[in-house]
Protein backbone atom coordinates (compact mmCIF):
# COMPACT_ATOMS: atom_id res chain seq x y z
CA UNK A 1 0.00 0.00 0.00
CA UNK A 2 2.07 3.10 -1.17
CA UNK A 3 1.11 6.55 0.58
CA UNK A 4 0.84 9.63 -0.48
CA UNK A 5 0.61 13.43 0.82
CA UNK A 6 -1.23 16.42 0.51
CA UNK A 7 -0.01 18.00 -2.60
CA UNK A 8 -1.07 21.32 -3.53
CA UNK A 9 -1.13 20.45 -7.36
CA UNK A 10 -3.49 17.67 -6.78
CA UNK A 11 -7.43 18.94 -7.96
CA UNK A 12 -9.83 18.01 -4.87
CA UNK A 13 -12.68 15.86 -6.17
CA UNK A 14 -16.05 17.13 -6.19
CA UNK A 15 -18.40 14.54 -5.19
CA UNK A 16 -22.07 14.55 -5.90
CA UNK A 17 -23.71 12.36 -3.32
CA UNK A 18 -27.32 13.05 -4.79
CA UNK A 19 -28.29 16.43 -6.64
CA UNK A 20 -27.40 19.61 -5.27
CA UNK A 21 -25.35 18.25 -2.66
CA UNK A 22 -22.00 19.09 -3.42
CA UNK A 23 -18.89 17.79 -1.56
CA UNK A 24 -15.68 18.20 -1.83
CA UNK A 25 -12.81 16.06 -0.64
CA UNK A 26 -8.79 16.64 -0.15
CA UNK A 27 -6.74 13.30 -1.68
CA UNK A 28 -5.82 11.37 1.81
CA UNK A 29 -2.72 9.55 2.15
CA UNK A 30 -4.47 6.01 2.86
CA UNK A 31 -7.18 4.46 -0.19
CA UNK A 32 -10.41 4.43 1.65
CA UNK A 33 -9.72 8.34 3.38
CA UNK A 34 -9.53 12.22 2.34
CA UNK A 35 -7.51 14.14 4.12
CA UNK A 36 -9.95 16.60 4.41
CA UNK A 37 -13.95 17.12 3.38
CA UNK A 38 -16.21 20.58 2.82
CA UNK A 39 -19.28 20.74 2.49
CA UNK A 40 -21.08 24.44 2.09
CA UNK A 41 -18.91 26.77 5.11
CA UNK A 42 -18.00 23.50 6.49
CA UNK A 43 -14.66 22.08 6.39
CA UNK A 44 -13.50 18.67 8.15
CA UNK A 45 -9.75 18.00 8.04
CA UNK A 46 -7.52 15.21 10.09
CA UNK A 47 -3.65 15.16 9.79
CA UNK A 48 -0.66 13.19 11.55
CA UNK A 49 3.36 13.58 10.61
CA UNK A 50 4.08 11.41 7.38
CA UNK A 51 7.36 10.95 8.63
CA UNK A 52 7.20 8.65 12.46
CA UNK A 53 10.81 9.02 13.05
CA UNK A 54 9.90 12.75 14.59
CA UNK A 55 9.83 13.43 18.22
CA UNK A 56 6.55 14.47 19.42
CA UNK A 57 7.03 17.94 18.56
CA UNK A 58 8.30 17.23 15.21
CA UNK A 59 5.02 15.12 14.64
CA UNK A 60 3.25 18.40 16.30
CA UNK A 61 4.81 20.71 13.81
CA UNK A 62 4.17 18.21 10.89
CA UNK A 63 0.69 17.77 11.22
CA UNK A 64 -0.34 21.54 11.56
CA UNK A 65 1.49 22.31 8.72
CA UNK A 66 -0.83 19.78 6.99
CA UNK A 67 -3.78 20.97 8.90
CA UNK A 68 -2.92 24.63 7.15
CA UNK A 69 -2.25 23.27 3.90
CA UNK A 70 -5.41 21.64 3.74
CA UNK A 71 -7.75 24.51 5.38
CA UNK A 72 -5.83 26.88 2.57
CA UNK A 73 -7.32 24.39 -0.17
CA UNK A 74 -10.82 24.37 0.93
CA UNK A 75 -9.76 28.85 1.14
CA UNK A 76 -9.85 29.06 5.20
CA UNK A 77 -7.55 28.85 7.66
CA UNK A 78 -6.81 28.57 11.02
CA UNK A 79 -8.45 31.40 12.12
CA UNK A 80 -11.42 29.65 11.50
CA UNK A 81 -11.68 26.85 13.63
CA UNK A 82 -14.94 25.86 14.99
CA UNK A 83 -13.23 22.58 16.82
CA UNK A 84 -10.60 20.42 17.39
CA UNK A 85 -10.04 16.96 18.51
CA UNK A 86 -6.50 15.86 19.62
CA UNK A 87 -5.22 12.14 19.82
CA UNK A 88 -2.10 11.49 21.79
CA UNK A 89 -0.54 8.04 21.87
CA UNK A 90 0.78 9.20 25.52
CA UNK A 91 -1.93 11.03 26.91
CA UNK A 92 1.56 12.10 29.96
CA UNK A 93 2.44 14.11 26.64
CA UNK A 94 -0.49 16.81 27.17
CA UNK A 95 1.36 19.39 28.57
CA UNK A 96 3.99 19.32 25.92
CA UNK A 97 0.90 19.03 23.39
CA UNK A 98 -0.71 22.63 25.37
CA UNK A 99 2.59 24.71 24.42
CA UNK A 100 2.69 23.73 21.35
CA UNK A 101 -0.86 24.54 20.51
CA UNK A 102 -1.06 27.74 22.47
CA UNK A 103 1.95 28.74 19.84
CA UNK A 104 0.35 27.44 16.85
CA UNK A 105 -3.23 28.37 18.12
CA UNK A 106 -2.02 32.15 18.68
CA UNK A 107 -3.36 34.80 21.02
CA UNK A 108 -6.42 36.21 19.88
CA UNK A 109 -9.47 34.68 21.99
CA UNK A 110 -11.87 35.28 18.79
CA UNK A 111 -9.87 32.35 16.53
CA UNK A 112 -9.72 29.65 19.40
CA UNK A 113 -11.96 26.69 18.55
CA UNK A 114 -13.22 24.21 21.32
CA UNK A 115 -10.88 21.50 21.72
CA UNK A 116 -10.57 17.93 23.23
CA UNK A 117 -7.29 16.39 23.96
CA UNK A 118 -7.80 12.34 24.23
CA UNK A 119 -5.34 9.71 24.79
CA UNK A 120 -5.63 7.47 22.05
CA UNK A 121 -4.38 3.82 20.80
CA UNK A 122 -2.85 5.65 17.15
CA UNK A 123 -1.03 3.32 14.28
CA UNK A 124 2.75 2.50 14.42
CA UNK A 125 4.53 5.48 15.36
CA UNK A 126 2.17 7.90 15.68
CA UNK A 127 2.24 10.35 18.20
CA UNK A 128 -0.98 12.54 17.42
CA UNK A 129 -3.68 13.19 14.94
CA UNK A 130 -5.01 16.05 15.05
CA UNK A 131 -8.79 16.59 13.72
CA UNK A 132 -10.51 19.84 13.47
CA UNK A 133 -13.77 21.47 11.86
CA UNK A 134 -13.18 25.14 10.47
CA UNK A 135 -15.44 27.08 9.06
CA UNK A 136 -15.05 28.66 5.30
CA UNK A 137 -15.72 32.54 4.83
CA UNK A 138 -18.46 33.67 2.49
Amino acid sequence: MSRRTVDARRPFRRVNVSSGFPIDRAPGVAPGRSSGSAYGNLIWAVATSDDKTLDLDGQIAAAFAKIERVLGHFNTDKRYLVSANIFLSNLDNKKEFDVAWKGWVGDNPEHWPQRACIGATLSPGTLVEISVVAARPS
